[in-house]
């Protein structure tokens, strides 16, 4: 077990900010979750600000992140980590953002049950990630973090065959050229924010074994 608390004393800044970002994330996923709902029921398009405020408030964290560093002297991880780690985690709501923006446009409903898996499955893999980025304020058993990570990766492999298991529907399914490429965009766009979530996972693994 390490303590980064013993290691640099009481500070908290660094480590606010990041769980925050991690939470931000969390909140686009849950966003995208109630907006695919919206989308498949006929109801009104959600509005797209929150998610633009969602993703511009976690680049303000970012921004805020590397002001911090340049006038730190002494931080509770490495600086070059802090910074991977912030990267990384603002890159979710970005995906998710991108997401939303596709599916807006998007004519007719997608198939309610296996792009609402994938969402599941993305919304699992960001609490896996808040839950990963708060264990690095006190200090943790490296068993947790791993535990935590077989989930996470666990997560991200069922997402790989729920995508795989829609293109192959899209393939042998009653979908014109347009909407099998629209669709696919889509689905692969999902997949990819699982892998964001992956990296950030991974990012906190290695920082976690720098002080184990």
């Amino acid at each position: 077990m390490f303590s980064l608390r013993k290691l640099f004393g009481k500070e908290e800044k660094f480590f606010d900010l990041l769980e925050a970002s991690a939470e931000e994330a969390k909140v686009s996923i849950t966003l995208l979750y109630r907006f695919i709902q919206t989308h498949n029921e006929g109801r009104p398009p959600a509005n797209l600000d929150e998610f633009i405020q969602s993703r511009r408030k976690d680049k303000r964290i970012t921004q805020q992140i590397t002001e911090e560093l340049s006038r730190t002297f002494v931080t509770p991880l490495e600086r070059e980590d802090i910074e991977a780690l912030s990267t990384v985690l603002y890159r979710i709501p970005k995906t998710v953002e991108k997401i939303v923006e596709r599916l807006s446009i998007l004519p007719g409903q997608v198939p309610q049950s296996g792009f609402t898996r994938q969402a599941q499955l993305l919304e699992q893999a960001a609490g896996e990630v808040v839950f990963m980025v708060k264990q690095l304020r006190g200090g943790t058993h490296m068993e947790k973090i791993r535990e935590a990570q077989e989930r996470l990766q666990f997560a991200e492999g069922e997402a790989d065959k729920v995508m795989l298991s829609l293109i192959k529907e899209l393939y042998h399914g009653p979908f014109d050229a347009k909407q099998l490429v629209m669709l696919q965009d889509l689905y692969e766009m999902v997949e990819k924010a699982v892998d964001r979530c992956r990296d950030a996972g991974n990012v906190v693994v290695q920082i976690v074994l720098k002080y184990s």
